[in-house]
C-alpha cells in the first residue's frame, strides 16, 4: 500500500482559509519574511504547498480544517456568531480563528447562564453528526436547585415519560444522581432547547446554576473557565 502524499494547495488559499490574511496580502508578508518555508525554499503567492511546509513568524501554522476544540465555557458568553448578542465564546479564541473558512462553530449550544464543557469545530460533517437527534451522545450536567427535591424525581426522569411544556414527545430516560438536597447531576442523551432547566421546571423546581461536566468520554480535566485545548484525533467523539 502506497503512502498518500499530503495534499498541496496554493499558499495564498491556504493562509486565507486559516484566517492569517486575505490573499492579496501574501506577497507583502513573503517580502517581509513573515511567511517562510520549513526548508527555506522560495515561495510565491501561487506556490503549491502542504500545510506542514509553512511557517508564520517562525511558528507552525494553526491546525488545518478538521480542528475540534474542547472549551470550558464561562458564564455570560453566548454560543452565537452574532456580535449583537453580547460577548461570544469565539472571543476566547485567537482573533484569526474567527476568519477561518470553513467557519468554526459550536457543536450544540450552552446558553448564556450555563457553563462547562463545550465543543467547537470547523468540520461540518462532525458538527451535523454530533448534533443529530439520531446520535445520542451522553451528556452530564451539574445543577444547583432552588429547593430540595421532593423524592420522586429520579424515578420520573428515568421512566422516559416526562413531558416538557410545548413538546409532543416525552424525554428519553435520564439519570438523576443526588449530591445533596439541592445539588445533583443529570445525565441525558438528547439536546432539546434548555432541556435540563425545563425538566426540573416540569417537576416543580428551578435550576439556579448549571454546568456541563462531560460529553461522551470527554471531561474538562484541569481546564479553567475560559480555557480550551485542541483535541487529538483519538479523543473526538465517534
Amino acid at each position: 500500500m502506497k503512502n498518500s502524499k499530503p495534499s498541496k494547495v496554493r499558499l495564498d488559499k491556504l493562509l486565507g482559509s486559516l484566517g492569517y490574511c486575505v490573499r492579496k496580502e501574501v506577497a507583502a508578508l513573503l517580502r517581509d519574511g513573515v511567511i517562510t518555508h520549513t526548508d527555506n525554499l522560495p515561495l510565491k503567492s501561487d506556490t503549491k504547498v502542504s500545510h506542514e511546509e509553512i511557517l508564520y513568524k517562525g511558528e507552525p501554522l494553526d491546525p488545518p480544517t478538521g480542528i475540534v476544540i474542547l472549551m470550558n465555557k464561562p458564564l455570560g458568553l453566548v454560543c452565537s456568531h452574532d456580535d449583537g448578542e453580547g460577548k461570544l465564546v469565539y472571543d476566547l479564541l485567537p482573533p484569526r480563528w474567527r476568519l477561518r473558512d470553513p467557519k468554526i462553530s459550536t457543536i450544540g449550544r450552552l446558553d448564556k447562564e450555563t457553563s462547562g464543557l463545550l465543543l467547537l469545530t470547523d468540520d461540518g460533517a462532525l458538527l451535523h453528526r454530533l448534533t443529530s437527534p439520531k446520535h445520542k451522545v451522553p451528556k452530564v450536567y451539574e445543577a444547583t436547585l432552588d429547593r430540595p427535591l421532593r423524592g420522586d424525581e429520579t424515578e420520573i426522569f428515568a421512566s422516559g415519560t416526562l413531558m416538557l411544556h410545548g413538546e409532543k414527545f416525552p424525554c428519553l430516560p435520564a439519570k438523576l444522581t443526588l449530591i445533596d438536597d439541592t445539588h445533583v447531576t443529570l445525565g441525558i442523551t438528547e439536546g432539546r432547547y434548555h432541556q435540563v432547566r425545563r425538566m426540573f421546571a416540569a417537576v416543580g423546581n428551578h435550576v439556579t446554576a448549571l454546568r456541563r461536566s462531560s460529553l461522551g468520554d470527554l471531561t474538562l480535566g484541569d481546564l479553567k473557565a475560559g480555557e480550551y485545548r485542541i483535541l487529538n484525533f483519538e479523543e473526538i467523539p465517534s
